[in-house]
């Protein structure tokens, strides 16, 4: 079992001490004394790790060649607070997303590796457009891996105390896989977040999910297009992907539709006069759920289990529908053809956290108050707006915040 590790300081705090060091706020001490005392602070941090490495089976030797030279990073905890995906409009997320040069590319590979596609397709009855989207929303179809050691980014999280636990498990994991020589040192490179390879795992998702796709003995997600591709299907089928079931698609609403309605098998969605924008017939089993990113003046999508299952990858929305509408484009998919509704005025950080403050005040959001705009803030919009007989699209606009400031 692994054994408690206590933090001595974060780096988190060492960066604000230099910060203050260069403002002369922090007469008596120097850079270079802080510098120091940060990487004295880091090295005990790694050494305490020691036990825990031991307990999951990785020797001394791996244990001090994957530390070897390693350093904080500064540069990771600032990207910490850049996750666009939660704070960007979802059409500007989508819209840089999917580029002209991120579909050619995309359609070329997609060609390239068709036989590749078709075979994880047949195996883990997980779609080659949504395989494709997730390759090409985190690498760009494997152009830009991440250049960072993995274990330098989470020892660097994990040190601070980023995420509690989370990064601390990774790096041990990381240790794992090195010690078991899935990689070298020198190809072990991801993102600041430490994921690694064509689409980008983290340790624990290789060592459970990782599949050997062309079966040369290997599971190597970092240089082999079918592993790589091969693993994502596995992952996402091992988290609950339906096969035969859509993720979702665009929707045409009718005239007078009460938006109440959230949940409905397809033949309910049908019969309340919903519509599919590409002109298909609804499936003929299943359930989905309407999905209203802009509101209810904006694009309608009704979307599946399945949907939710991308969302393991990334909890973020504007991911999801990145990776969907992404693998739809790919093979031929429609542009969205409902309007954003770009012309309106966005929430501000402050505003958007005083949004959550509001609903966590009267009850309806028990989250943290950081401005990230997800699922649970959605719905916590809706069950206000449910409350106030207003339209319940689940859209934090500054209708909502009006709205909120004059409840009691």
């Amino acid at each position: 079992m692994q054994q408690p590790i206590r933090l001595a300081r974060s780096l988190c705090s060492a960066l604000i001490l230099g910060l203050s060091l260069n403002l002369g706020l922090g007469a008596g001490t120097s850079p270079a004394q802080a510098q120091g005392t940060s990487q004295a602070d880091f090295q005990s941090f790694v050494q305490s790790l020691w036990p825990a490495a031991k307990a999951r089976g990785v020797s001394r030797g791996t244990f001090d060649e994957a530390f070897r030279g390693v350093t904080p990073d500064p540069k990771i905890i600032a990207l910490t607070k850049k996750q666009s995906e939660f704070v960007r409009p979802i059409w500007d997320y989508i819209n840089g997303a999917i580029s002209a040069q991120r579909l050619d590319r995309g359609r070329k590979m997609a060609a390239e590796w068709s036989k590749t596609l078709a075979a994880v397709e047949r195996t883990y009855g997980v779609p080659r457009s949504i395989v494709l989207g997730v390759w090409g929303m985190e690498t760009n179809f494997g152009s830009f891996t991440g250049s960072i050691y993995a274990v330098r980014a989470l020892a660097t999280l994990a040190h601070t105390g980023y995420r509690g636990e989370f990064f601390q498990e990774e790096l041990l994991t990381a240790l794992q896989i090195l010690e078991q020589e899935h990689v070298s040192r020198d190809k072990m490179l991801g993102s600041w977040a430490g994921a690694m390879g064509h689409t980008q795992f983290m340790p624990s998702s290789y060592m459970k999910h990782a599949v050997d796709g062309n079966r040369d003995g290997v599971r190597d997600i970092w240089t082999s297009v079918p592993d790589a591709l091969a693993s994502t299907a596995n992952y996402l089928r091992q988290h609950g992907w339906q096969p035969g079931l859509p993720w979702g698609f665009e929707v045409k609403i009718p005239q007078g539709f009460d938006f109440r309605n959230l949940r409905q098998g397809f033949a309910s969605w049908q019969g309340l006069g919903l519509r599919r924008m590409d002109g298909k017939p609804m499936p003929r089993s299943g359930e989905a759920t309407l999905y209203l990113p802009g509101g209810a003046g904006g694009p309608a999508f009704l979307v599946t289990d399945n949907y939710n299952v991308i969302k393991a990858y990334n909890s973020s929305d504007a991911y999801a529908m990145g990776v969907a509408y992404l693998g739809d484009r790919l093979m031929g998919g429609m542009p969205i053809q409902g309007s954003w509704p770009k012309n309106e005025p966005m929430l501000d950080k402050d505003q958007r956290q005083e949004l959550q403050k509001r609903l966590a005040g009267l009850g309806f959001y028990d989250g943290e108050a950081d401005g990230k705009f997800g699922s649970k803030t959605r719905e916590a919009v809706r069950n206000f707006q449910l409350r106030r007989g207003l339209i319940p699209d689940g859209y934090a606009d500054f209708a909502v915040l009006r709205e909120l400031r004059s409840a009691r």
